[in-house]
């Protein structure tokens, strides 16, 4: 099984759990992600494709009231 994490860089992906058949099918899930702002990495190992994704959080929205002080 492959491993869930890779690191590129001292940055950590995720791998998304698929095992793509075809360097084009791999490609074209890699794009689907780029597209909603996924930096991705896709290696191939033993004979499959595997693509992982990072994205850096931007924000961070708190929902619901503070805890009391």
């Amino acid at each position: 099984m492959p491993q869930n994490l890779l690191l590129v860089d001292r940055r950590k992906f995720v791998w998304d759990g698929e095992l793509y058949d075809s360097r084009a099918a791999a490609e074209g899930k890699k794009g689907d992600y780029e597209a909603q702002g996924f930096e991705t990495q896709m290696i191939e190992e033993e004979g499959k494709f595997l693509v992982y994704t990072r994205r850096v959080v931007k924000e961070v929205v708190v929902e619901g009231e503070p805890p009391p002080a």
